[in-house]
């Protein structure tokens, strides 16, 4: 038996070539019946004939892909931990008379003659030549700078339409065409289409021209249409994507645009001008690609030796100008020229300084760098200047290029590498028991530290007061900005606090564990939960395994916790704490392993909200008070929740307004809850009791047995 590896979508980070390997040796698999098929579009005339070319899986590949991805992780953790423990915690806002003079005597001297000469005229025929194969980065600098898209949302884009079997593989640093490409099966593919299906027949019928030949490395074709799509079949942004892929594919095969320039020469008080003009005698691919059109440009007639008098002279004064920001495009070009990244890993660079506040994509897709950025690049330039140089990512690409063709050892290589950039390391920051300390060596790290002080100011200066430490019952200061935290002067803490929503002082009660104040987050827009939290216990979680709650809840969506989340109050499994799971939780979430919570704020939109995801159940509307109770449900063992109804409209029969039950078994609450962002239910009257579904594991000081799981009934037992 043998097994076949399928070529798919590559991982911009992992790489196709590992995969098979990696099945293989997590297998045990016998790598001498193992196969891989490799083909470039998801066509059934693609598929079929990489089945019948099977080839061996490429271990050196594979190593080469072992050897960016242990390099990247090792050298990019060391640095980035330590610029970032070291910074963050310290600072708040962290994220021309002569050359004129001789323009105007030159003017002077000219107009003093007032006749023009024709002293020489030319024509010539030129060829402004069709474009070679796609391959990925010219994708990328052209989706930047004519469609507005990203390099990332490019490549997502260009992906779903290779999935979708529309275009050929989308990475690729080829731009010639193999020899046995079916070019005639590929424009046919395009003869229908509804907005350069005309053109393509035309050039089905009088015949097309063979790519220009390009530079083939070996990967894959370049990018090309494999079937006809519509806008209203792909959606706006793919279509787009989708439309300059098929419109530079045919203007591949289509003639070279011919134009006739003509050139006329003057001469006037000793000095000649000359001026030119160009008439396009073919369109060519141009015709399909009117954008790289050459416009006429007509001169007058003019005979050689013809005088002409001078009607007009103006003297333009101008000014030089600093360069512009680079572009997207203008830095993909660059990280290509020097070798910084490949096709598949340059759209994650680019989106990781935009996410890390580095750059801000301004009009026009320029990159603006941010003070930040600025000052991170002055910092390692004070430090070592190599850092900042290109060379170094360049040499390392060109290394792990020759372990793919098997020319080096990938061992060698990574130790090398690696050995490298410790030095490196360690030459501003040194490694004590488990503590990085800064190295005194020339004052590095100081020297770079000064550049941040001079440009962002430092945690005393910045924020507002919120909040008492529980450790001094001293203020800290609230530091709004990303990412936002709890700062302490006198006791020189920093607490961290979630990345999202809104934080104010809930209610001046404190923490029953450590004595800080408790703040309220609270999340934005209508259905945005709010919840307590003890800024100590948030940072510093006091409870055994509550980590795998914490990284549940991990999520990053607008209802929920997000990223860096750490332990507020709804996770807290503190038995007789007020604000805690076990006071405020209710029963379990019918969409997951989490607990539905009272939210403590929202009336008088009484509601309950999911601790794990964005699960919501509206309670009764308009009531005055409600609050959970230490009872359980006999039925269920859900919470007994008490409700105080308003006077005016109160649902009990008597006209009274105070009302306990449990909100699946009593009937008359059960029909006045409303479900949202879940499966709805029924009421559990009737059907007995039940065990719901808890969470695995355990952490100590849950009580109820010291386990993770939920003691109250799930949604899903009704």
């Amino acid at each position: 038996m043998a097994f076949c590896a399928w070529e798919s979508t590559t991982h911009p980070e992992i790489g196709l070539p590992n995969i098979p390997i990696q099945i293989l040796e997590s297998t045990g698999f016998d790598i001498r019946d193992a196969y891989r098929a490799r083909f470039s579009s998801v066509t059934e005339k693609d598929v079929l004939k990489a089945l019948d070319n099977l080839v061996k899986p490429n271990r050196a590949e594979s190593l080469a892909v072992d050897a960016r991805q242990e390099i990247d992780l090792k050298v990019g953790v060391a640095f980035t931990r330590f610029q970032t423990s070291f910074f963050q915690g310290k600072y708040g806002n962290l994220d021309s008379r002569v050359i004129s003079l001789v323009a105007m005597m030159f003017q002077k001297l000219v107009s003093q003659d007032g006749i023009v000469k024709v002293t020489e005229m030319s024509e010539k025929q030129e060829t402004k030549a069709r474009p070679v194969g796609l391959n990925t980065v010219n994708l990328l600098k052209v989706a930047s700078s004519a469609l507005g898209f990203g390099p990332q949302m490019a490549m997502q884009l260009a992906e779903r339409l290779y999935t979708q079997g529309f275009i050929s593989y989308p990475r690729t640093e080829s731009t010639a065409y193999p020899p046995s490409f079916d070019f005639r099966g590929a424009l046919s593919a395009q003869a229908n289409n509804p907005t350069w299906g005309n053109y393509v027949q035309g050039l089905l019928t009088n015949g097309y021209h063979k790519p220009r030949s390009g530079t083939d490395v070996g990967d894959h074709p370049p990018i090309t249409p494999m079937r006809s799509a519509a806008e209203d079949t792909l959606g706006n942004d793919a279509w787009k994507l989708y439309q300059y892929i098929c419109q530079h594919f045919i203007g591949t095969v289509s003639p070279d645009c011919k134009y006739l320039r003509r050139k006329v020469e003057f001469s006037i008080g000793g000095e000649s001008f000359h001026c030119s003009g160009h008439n396009v005698i073919t369109k060519g691919f141009t015709a399909i690609m009117p954008w790289l059109a050459v416009s006429d440009k007509n001169l007058p007639s003019f005979i050689k030796g013809q005088k002409i008098e001078v009607s007009k002279m103006e003297l333009y004064e101008g000014s030089t100008a600093p360069p512009d920001y680079l572009t997207e495009s203008d830095l993909i070009s660059l990280m290509e020229k020097n070798g910084i990244g490949t096709d598949a890993s340059i759209p994650v660079h680019i989106n990781n300084i935009c996410e890390r506040n580095y750059v801000q994509v301004q009009a026009g897709r320029k990159l603006v760098p941010t003070t930040l950025g600025i000052t991170l690049v002055r910092g390692y330039q004070t430090i070592d200047p190599d850092l900042c140089l290109p060379d170094i990512r360049s040499f390392i690409e060109q290394q792990i290029t020759l372990i793919a063709k098997g020319q080096v050892d990938h061992h060698c290589i990574v130790q090398h590498v690696i050995q490298q950039f410790m030095q490196k390391f360690s030459y501003f920051v040194k490694k004590v028991g488990t503590n990085y300390v800064v190295c005194v060596l020339g004052h590095q790290i100081e020297d770079m530290d000064a550049l941040f002080e001079a440009q962002f100011s430092t945690l005393t200066e910045s924020g507002r007061i919120l909040s008492k430490c529980g450790k001094c019952l001293r203020y800290m200061k609230y530091i709004s900005a990303q990412p936002p935290r709890l700062y302490c002067g006198t006791c020189e803490e920093v607490y961290d606090l979630p990345q999202k929503g809104i934080i104010k002082l809930y209610k001046e009660l404190c923490c029953p564990l450590d004595n800080f104040e408790l703040l309220l987050c609270s999340m934005p827009g209508p259905e945005g939960k709010s919840y307590p939290l003890c800024p100590y216990c948030y940072s510093n979680p006091p409870f055994e395994g509550i980590e795998a709650l914490i990284n549940t809840a991990k999520t990053g969506t607008s209802g929920k916790m997000g990223k860096g989340a750490g332990m507020p109050c709804t996770l807290c499994p503190h038995p007789t704490c007020p604000n805690s799971l076990v006071s405020q939780g209710v029963c379990a979430c019918p969409e997951c392993s989490g607990t539905l919570v009272l939210d403590p704020v929202s009336a008088p939109k009484w509601r309950l909200f999911c601790n794990m995801c964005n699960c919501l159940v509206f309670l009764p509307q308009g009531a005055h008070r409600i609050s959970t109770t230490r009872e359980r449900c006999s039925e269920c063992d859900s919470s007994i929740i008490e409700v105080d109804f308003n006077k005016k409209t109160t649902p009990l029969e008597d006209g009274s307004t105070l009302h306990r039950g449990c909100i699946l078994c009593d009937e008359l609450l059960h029909s006045l809850i409303e479900m949202k962002h879940g499966r709805g239910f029924r009421s559990s009257r009737g059907r007995g009791r039940g065990r719901g579904r808890g969470r695995k594991g355990g952490y100590r000081g849950r009580g109820r047995g010291g386990k993770m799981m939920d003691p109250k009934m799930s949604f899903r037992d009704f």
